[in-house]
């Protein structure tokens, strides 16, 4: 009888775990499918924008609304795309998301949609040693990348990057579209998850460089946001990079550079036009672009850079001859601007900027996250040379 009961005791205590475990699993699913809290990204910090977000058509766009009637239309409207503009916040949820509203859910045939209009979540990482070129790091530590949303033919895009974190605080970048633009954005967390502005001074706030140019300045053809020169730039140097580059517009336009020379806490101007430029451009409006600059910024490094030499040159007798003939015009503004006695002058040559064996594009103009990525070392090397603390 004692036996009987024993047993049946122990088959109720098995039971009852058995329930109390069913009903925690199904806890657990609940709070996992429990919805995320949405905030307007614009109440945390936005990086790598030039001038205050009001001065712009939207705090996503990067050319000021006083120069809309003195440029072309189609500078204007590829300065809608969010181009390495980032926003940064810190959170302690379990579940990282993003939603946003496409400003033209735009695609191209050779550059992948997630770098046109999808975002890239990163998360600083203090640890030094995690498998990170120590020469690739800064302020101890680094940003790790961890998800990219792949974007849908929906003008409102939504993606949770990451589930199951540790519940600690962290540090957290979304790096918006290269190619596109958002109308409005916003972070998803956990219901109860704190989520607030940066702790962390990164990039530092009162040190930007402009970076001027074209498509490739852009970030054409990155396969994903973070991939484009600034923004590898902007990690590893923990400093704003606002990207002023616009395809097929990096033509020297004058009312571009005094903007640029008005823009607050510059301590570098990169300047890489050639390949949006004839060679009477080069020749004839170089000297002024960099004067206009120059005036207002006299002690300001600014670092020209040479277009490159495409892949198919070697064989095409026309450009073999046409792309150095550019870059001789345009070095020649340089030599001449050296000889007026401008200390703060920097040249880039088209020598391996985009890599020793010629695989970095993905056309033969327009560079893959590799070409990228020697782009971004032959200007911090630049940099570093140019701007103390770096």
């Amino acid at each position: 009888m004692q036996s009987f009961l024993w047993k049946t005791g122990m088959k109720r205590t098995i039971i009852g775990l058995l329930a109390m475990c069913i009903a925690l699993s199904i806890s657990d699913v609940r709070c996992e499918e429990e919805p995320l809290r949405y905030v307007d990204a614009l109440e945390f910090r936005v990086i790598n924008h030039g001038w205050t977000t009001d001065a712009t058509y939207s705090p996503y766009t990067r050319i000021p609304t006083n120069l809309k009637d003195s440029i072309r239309q189609e500078l204007w409207d590829r300065g809608m795309n969010s181009a390495g503009i980032g926003i940064r916040f810190a959170t302690n949820s379990k579940r990282i998301g993003v939603r946003y509203n496409l400003h033209s859910n735009f695609h191209m045939a050779h550059m992948a949609d997630t770098g046109i209009k999808g975002t890239d979540l990163y998360i600083w990482v203090e640890d030094r040693s995690a498998g990170v070129q120590e020469s690739r790091s800064s302020a101890g530590g680094y940003w790790a990348y961890v998800n990219t949303n792949r974007p849908t033919q929906d003008s409102i895009q939504s993606k949770v990057y990451v589930e199951h974190m540790d519940g600690e605080m962290h540090e957290c970048l979304i790096y918006l579209p290269l190619y596109d633009g958002v109308n409005w954005m916003e972070i998803g967390v956990d219901s109860d998850a704190v989520l607030t502005k940066p702790l962390l001074d990164n990039p530092r706030k009162g040190m930007r460089v402009v970076n001027y140019g074209t498509s490739i300045m852009h970030g054409g053809c990155a396969s994903r946001t973070g991939m484009t020169a600034t923004n590898i730039m902007q990690r590893e140097l923990n400093i704003e990079m606002v990207n002023l580059g616009v395809s097929g517009e990096g033509k020297l336009v004058f009312p571009m550079a005094r903007a640029m020379a008005a823009m607050d806490d510059v301590v570098a101007y990169i300047i890489d036009p050639v390949p949006n430029c004839t060679q009477m451009m080069c020749d004839t409006l170089t000297y002024d672009f960099i004067k206009i600059i120059r005036a207002a910024r006299p002690d300001v490094p600014i670092i020209m850079v040479e277009g490159p030499m495409y892949p198919y040159a070697k064989f095409d007798s026309y450009f073999r001859d046409y792309l150095p003939a550019k870059n001789a015009a345009y070095r020649k503004n340089y030599a001449r601007l050296k000889a007026e006695g401008d200390d703060h002058l920097y040249y880039v040559t088209c020598e391996g900027l985009t890599g020793p064996d010629e695989e970095g594009t993905v056309d033969g103009i327009h560079l893959t996250d590799l070409g990228f990525r020697w782009y971004a070392d032959k200007l911090i090397e630049t940099l570093r040379a140019a701007v103390g603390n770096l």
